[in-house]
């Protein structure tokens, strides 16, 4: 697994950390057993503080996915990882699809983000922008 930090981003370090390894459990990319980076790799990697890596992993610690195991790691305890469905196949090529169209209109990143964010939250959150 590969961290990425976006210091602009206004999310803290640790926190971004914590949801990167949530997502990577979620889409399966990690697995109960699997070993996260070393705090001494993380920090070569992405140049943030040790202790910042040390509060992420404690914060999924607390959260029951992980295990700190003395001078071994830490590692995967469960996964979040739904059932694989043929729904999600299909949902993730018209997902695809769609970021190739928002590209090919000239959309940003955060223009992305922005919509998705405003979509999720009238979805699943009964909020969301109001113009």
């Amino acid at each position: 697994m590969r961290f990425r930090v976006e210091r602009r981003s206004g999310v803290p370090t640790y926190l971004q950390l914590v949801r990167q390894v949530e997502q990577a459990l979620r889409l399966g990319a990690l697995q109960p057993g699997d070993q996260l980076p070393t705090a001494k790799a993380v920090v070569e990697e992405t140049a943030i503080n040790p202790n910042t890596v040390l509060k992420a992993y404690r914060e999924l610690e607390r959260g029951g996915l992980v295990e700190a195991r003395p001078g071994r790691g830490t590692f995967v305890l469960r996964t979040l990882a739904r059932p694989a469905s043929e729904v999600d196949g299909v949902l993730r090529v018209e997902l695809e699809g769609w970021m190739e169209r928002a590209a090919g209109a000239g959309l940003s990143v955060e223009d992305v983000d922005a919509l998705v964010a405003d979509a999720r939250a009238r979805r699943f959150e009964g909020g969301g922008a109001r113009a």
